[in-house]
């Protein structure tokens, strides 16, 4: 099930809106984190500095196969081999990842889509206890230079209430200027 379209402008211009290293650096990706996943991947901009850093294996997860196909291109052209690209509808058919398998999971600019909440329960599903989930996305603002329609934008507000009523805790907000917010939940506790 494809998401509700976002606006994903072409490649040169998506990747001018952030710095990744400095935003992964914000929230919290650092070379102690083992594996994460990243659900909707796009053009890798996130996905190959994140694999640059970890210390295990990165699950990039998408369903449009040009996505997929150009992360992959990038991780093999930079010689990273921890990158593993997953052509998958996880709306539908979850991760496939197992239970508590997870450090990080990574939801970049995706959760305008039609239900967050089951997003956010597989993402738990698959984090360790004191596992952290990552969330950015567009501010709520008509201003930015694009980004979801406003009426399916979330606020903040709204992916912390989404995001807590799964479980996650302990919640960190961040300005990432000039655009974007983000935020780090942790899942506390074992079990699902």
């Amino acid at each position: 099930m494809k998401i509700r379209e976002s606006g994903m402008p072409e490649r040169d211009m998506w990747e001018n809106f952030f710095d990744p290293q400095k935003v992964l650096g914000t929230l919290g990706i650092n070379n102690q984190i083992n594996d994460v996943a990243e659900f909707g991947c796009g053009y890798g901009t996130f996905t190959i500095p994140a694999a640059k850093i970890i210390k295990g294996k990165l699950y990039a997860f998408d369903i449009e196969p040009d996505m997929i196909r150009m992360t992959r291109e990038e991780a093999e052209r930079q010689g990273l081999n921890n990158v593993q690209t997953v052509l998958r509808d996880f709306m539908a058919e979850g991760s496939g990842l197992p239970d508590e398998s997870m450090d990080y999971a990574m939801l970049f600019n995706i959760l305008h889509l039609e239900k967050p909440t089951v997003l956010l329960s597989e993402v738990r599903r698959i984090l360790r206890s004191g596992g952290k989930l990552g969330i950015i996305h567009w501010n709520y603002d008509p201003a930015t230079p694009r980004g979801p329609s406003m009426d399916i934008r979330p606020k903040p507000e709204e992916c912390l209430r989404w995001a807590q009523s799964v479980g996650f805790t302990d919640p960190v907000q961040y300005d990432l200027k000039p655009h974007h917010y983000g935020i780090v939940l942790i899942k506390k506790g074992a079990g699902k």
